[in-house]
């Protein structure tokens, strides 16, 4: 099996200091990693579940994918990590299997980890990240 567990699953918000708020308030959850991905255009807070995340983004510029989303779609839940051994050999074999790459190959994801995204078209309508710690 490619997959080793969930990662993190994702939530897309507007304002990513009021999440956090939230999820300590309610759930007495914690930061335990946030980080500014400027390629990407997302801040994002990673909040430990067990041996999993929460990740909580927002987009720092227009063109942003999570901008985007959150303007088309409002805040919620934008995709699913799973963490697998070999992101190269997982896409490989998520495209054999039909899914739609929306990375062609693994890149530079956040925590230092190796990335690959297939899009919700091909993957039964769910956005995925591939992440290699």
């Amino acid at each position: 099996m490619l997959l080793t567990e969930i990662d993190h699953v994702a939530i897309a918000v507007h304002d990513l200091d009021a999440a956090i708020e939230f999820y300590e308030s309610a759930l007495g959850a914690t930061v335990e990693h946030r980080e500014r991905v400027d390629r990407d255009g997302v801040d994002e807070a990673m909040l430990k579940v067990a041996e999993s995340y929460i990740q909580l983004l927002t987009g720092t510029r227009d063109d942003s994918p999570i901008t985007k989303y959150l303007e088309k779609r409002g805040e919620g839940l934008h995709h699913v990590g799973y963490r697998v051994d070999d992101c190269a050999e997982a896409l490989a074999s998520m495209v054999k299997a039909g899914a739609r790459p929306i990375d062609t190959e693994p890149r530079p994801g956040s925590r230092g980890s190796t990335i690959a995204f297939i899009h919700p078209k091909g993957a039964l309508g769910t956005l995925i990240e591939l992440v290699q710690e």
